[in-house]
């Protein structure tokens, strides 16, 4: 018996993706931010193993992909996923969803990937699941591509550098010169893990404003509390970052010390930028393709127009990339 379906309009809404297997899919369902209720795992365990093949693949985007799902059993997966969209999407990020039951409405943005943040990570200088749970309503539901990752501070295990928009949290470190002792740990592990931007002079530590890239390894280091985060939350927003067969490359840092009701602005910016390059019409294209189409200075005035910087703001003035260009037909001797 045949089965008539349309797997692109299939995936377009709801995420499903084609299966090697004839007749089958496999769902993937949305966390902002990479966190979830823990007692959600028995839906996605149900869901695994009463229409799926019983095995749940974490996605390097963050998603439980549950494969081995038969076309005619996608109504069926779409009202089984009602608690994720409850609980996740709509309590969660705040989106409003008209029918829970309908599974996801559109593949939108990808994911948006973040790692343990302030909640878990001494390091970070961001809550970064907050940060992702408070952009979801940018990117779903909506058809355009755009992957966002967020990373609690410049260490960047996220890989934000890699990402179409990566954003870092970073923050002014204040510095209270009575506290210091002159024992140089912060130099020491400045010099280590971060940009050596610090050093001694006259007994007390010193820095070099314009290399400080935020990160706050001086702040672990010093047993006084000499350093101390500023609390006002800051960002390094990287652009352009992709992994290809063809032109991977790093993005490269578009904005800095920027708050995140600028990252708001931006990014509602962005999705109309890409909604204007692509007449309309949602094609899959990484954004750098969409910057390099448009030029960097088309990108940039689009992209911050209408937005109200802070005052600590910095934009780069111009953007350089490089990247490795495969070439096709090479034969080696």
């Amino acid at each position: 018996m045949g089965l008539d379906i349309d797997i692109i309009k299939t995936r377009a809404k709801g995420d499903y993706r084609l299966s090697k297997v004839r007749g089958e899919c496999m769902i993937s369902v949305r966390i902002p931010g990479g966190i979830m209720p823990a007692y959600l795992l028995s839906t996605a365990q149900h869901i695994a193993e009463k229409y799926g093949n019983g095995i749940i693949h974490l996605t390097t985007r963050q998603k439980l992909a549950m494969p081995g799902i038969h076309y005619r059993d996608i109504d069926k997966v779409n009202a089984e996923l009602e608690p994720f969209i409850q609980d996740i999407t709509v309590e969660m990020c705040g989106i409003e969803v008209e029918d829970t039951k309908a599974g996801y409405q559109s593949i939108a943005g990808r994911n948006i990937v973040a790692c343990q943040g302030s909640r878990i990570c001494q390091k970070a200088n961001t809550d970064t699941t907050g940060l992702a749970q408070r952009l979801e309503h940018h990117i779903y539901p909506q058809p355009y591509h755009l992957k966002i990752v967020a990373a609690g501070c410049p260490n960047d295990c996220a890989k934000a550098n890699m990402a179409d928009f990566g954003i870092l949290g970073i923050a002014k470190i204040n510095f209270t010169p009575e506290r210091c002792i002159g024992c140089g740990a912060c130099v020491r592990a400045c010099q280590h893990h971060a940009v050596n931007c610090l050093s001694l002079k006259n007994g007390k530590a010193v820095k070099e404003e314009s290399k400080c890239i935020g990160c706050g390894e001086c702040v672990l280091a010093c047993p006084t509390l000499a350093w101390q985060r500023d609390p006002k939350q800051l960002y390094m927003v990287k652009l352009g970052g992709r992994t290809s067969k063809k032109t991977p490359r790093v993005g490269k840092t578009f904005l800095n010390w920027v708050t995140e009701d600028v990252i708001h602005q931006v990014i509602s910016n962005l999705l109309e930028f890409e909604k204007e390059m692509l007449e309309g019409t949602p094609v899959y294209l990484h954004m750098g393709h969409l910057i390099d189409r448009a030029g960097y200075h088309k990108f940039k005035e689009r992209v911050l127009r209408g937005v109200t910087l802070n005052p600590e703001a910095q934009v780069a003035e111009r953007i350089y990339w490089s990247e490795e260009e495969y070439v096709a037909n090479i034969h080696l001797k």
